[in-house]
């Protein structure tokens, strides 16, 4: 790989009423908001499949985290050892990816209420991607199966329709 460089390109962005790190949670679960993720209008295709009620795994960059911490006191907690940042979920590290499992709340065009989510406002959003957990599996499998119904001869049992983003 001489001379590639790999790059992320946001597909969105965060809009929450969280401005500065100091205001945010340490974790989406500990008091956090809910926020507006604006996709790209070029990218809104993708959203497709996505409903109300889903939970997804939301992936940022961490615009202001510091890249140079390689270990740190978890949870900022000074009475704990230092610990590598690969052990923890601190957002300053090297490559400083979020990883926020949030739901969907509202769905207008390109843009999803999710929440509850501690990304600042205007952290870029790099992806989206399901969460994978047994009955989110199994109603994402039945949502699918259902766009296909009559194709095969596969016994299925179909989920109930949630709301879509249309």
């Amino acid at each position: 790989m001489s001379g590639t460089r790999e790059r992320l390109y946001p597909i969105g962005i965060i809009r929450s009423i969280l401005k500065e790190r100091r205001e945010a949670p340490k974790q989406g679960r500990e008091g956090a908001p809910d926020a507006w993720l604006e996709v790209r209008p070029s990218l809104a295709e993708g959203l497709d499949g996505i409903a109300v009620g889903d939970e997804i795994i939301v992936v940022t960059w961490l615009h202001r985290a510091r890249r140079d911490v390689l270990s740190l006191h978890p949870r900022g907690d000074k009475g704990l050892p230092l610990t590598g940042v690969f052990a923890t979920r601190s957002p300053d590290r090297p490559n400083p990816l979020g990883l926020h499992p949030v739901i969907v709340k509202k769905i207008i065009r390109n843009r999803l209420r999710i929440g509850p989510v501690e990304a600042i406002d205007r952290t870029p959003v790099v992806d989206i991607k399901p969460l994978l957990r047994s009955q989110a599996v199994q109603t994402s499998r039945s949502r699918v199966i259902e766009r296909y119904r009559g194709v095969g001869r596969r016994a299925v049992t179909f989920a109930p329709r949630r709301q879509s983003r249309r």
